[in-house]
């Protein structure tokens, strides 16, 4: 099997998961209790904690471990809006974010905030220019995405958060699920909040962090015991804790090495692609982020595409996994205003660090034979 899909989830890192077996079996106790298992199981807590904060730039006591991205997402959206109403109902983000963040903002619409969605050009891009007029002094906050999930564009945080920061108090969060151990990112470079999703970056699923700056204010999303600080009460799962920091650290070191390699398998794919003239459509930006790669195939479904490929042994799917289930076409493409003969037809290839040369070797001799195999009967 040739697995091309890790935008979507990743596989365990062999030493993570070593990790994470070793604290279930040996420091189980409750980091929370007083005695000496719940004080060995708590400075293995603070340990995975301070690493991840060392590695996006705050204090220990402002990282917060969650469930995953959606969580995270989920509540800095909610925390940072439902904390400020003092200062105002305004919130800004962008019409291609990942659905955790427009649902939320749905709902907030209906408890009386005031949303902007800001647009996307044709790389999927947002205009900073739209963003300068639409920022108020009401704003309370801003999520912007770094890496679009379905294709890969990159937002120029850093120039949104200068504008961000200069014209109101609001909070700027960026969803940095895509992102993080692929490209930099962290605190310092504007951003009061960022999300990070474990599953991403080949740790468990049911991890993540939702990291900020000390001046942040933010409601409590979870309450009870008062764990992690206050803001999110419940026994706290050290292993997979411990595992997400295990695997942060190795993401974040292997990172340029990483990149490299997967710009030049993206290089790679997008000439395949582009040689097989209007058959199909990268729709990913060239300078987009490097492990992303969305192509649309002229008069096919994806749902087709992908049975062919998976039939041949190669994973990957549909613009977004999240939403692949749905028969809709996804409202990512739809901002990009991709062709009509494209649109229903896009998938998405996406790089982890299991894959190999041969993989990408392997994925276009598949995918060249696939087309070859349905564009007669399919392709208009």
């Amino acid at each position: 099997m040739i697995y091309l899909d890790n935008s979507a989830t990743t596989k365990v890192h062999d030493a993570v998961l070593e990790s994470f077996i070793q604290v279930n079996q040996q420091f189980f106790g409750n980091p929370a209790s007083i005695h000496n298992m719940g004080v060995e199981a708590n400075a293995l807590l603070m340990r995975a904690r301070t690493q991840v904060a060392q590695l996006v730039k705050t204090e220990p006591e402002h990282v917060i471990f969650t469930s995953g991205g959606t969580e995270s997402n989920n509540f800095a959206f909610y925390g940072v809006a439902k904390a400020s109403t003092h200062k105002g109902r305004h919130i800004i983000t962008t019409a291609v974010e990942h659905p955790c963040i427009l649902e939320a903002a749905k709902r907030l619409e209906q408890d009386g905030y005031e949303v902007d969605y800001l647009s996307v050009d044709a790389n999927g891009v947002i205009s900073l220019d739209e963003l300068r007029d639409k920022v108020r002094k009401d704003t309370v906050l801003v999520s912007i995405m770094h890496v679009n999930n379905e294709m890969g564009a990159i937002m120029p945080i850093k120039e949104a958060a200068r504008i961000i920061h200069a014209q109101s108090r609001a909070v700027f969060h960026v969803d940095a699920i895509q992102s993080f151990g692929k490209l930099p990112i962290t605190l310092a470079d504007g951003p009061d909040l960022i999300s990070v999703s474990g599953h991403k970056i080949h740790a468990l699923k049911g991890s993540g962090i939702l990291a900020m700056k000390k001046h942040v204010q933010i409601e409590p999303f979870i309450v009870g015991g008062g764990q992690e600080f206050g803001l999110r009460s419940g026994t706290v799962a050290v292993p997979q804790a411990v595992a997400f920091a295990k695997a942060a650290r190795m993401a974040v070191e292997a990172m340029p090495q990483r990149a490299a390699k997967y710009r030049a398998w993206k290089a790679d794919l997008c000439a395949h692609f582009e040689a097989m003239g209007d058959v199909v459509k990268v729709i990913s930006p060239t300078d987009g982020a490097p492990h992303i790669v969305s192509v649309g195939a002229a008069g096919l479904k994806g749902e087709i595409l992908i049975n062919a490929l998976q039939k041949e042994g190669v994973i990957v799917s549909t613009s977004s996994a999240c939403s692949s289930r749905q028969t809709k076409t996804s409202h990512v493409i739809e901002a990009l205003k991709v062709e009509q003969r494209y649109k229903d037809g896009v998938i998405r290839i996406s790089f982890g660090a299991n894959n190999t040369d041969a993989d990408i070797e392997a994925f276009k001799r598949v995918f060249t034979n696939v087309m070859h195999q349905l564009k007669g009967e399919l392709v208009r």
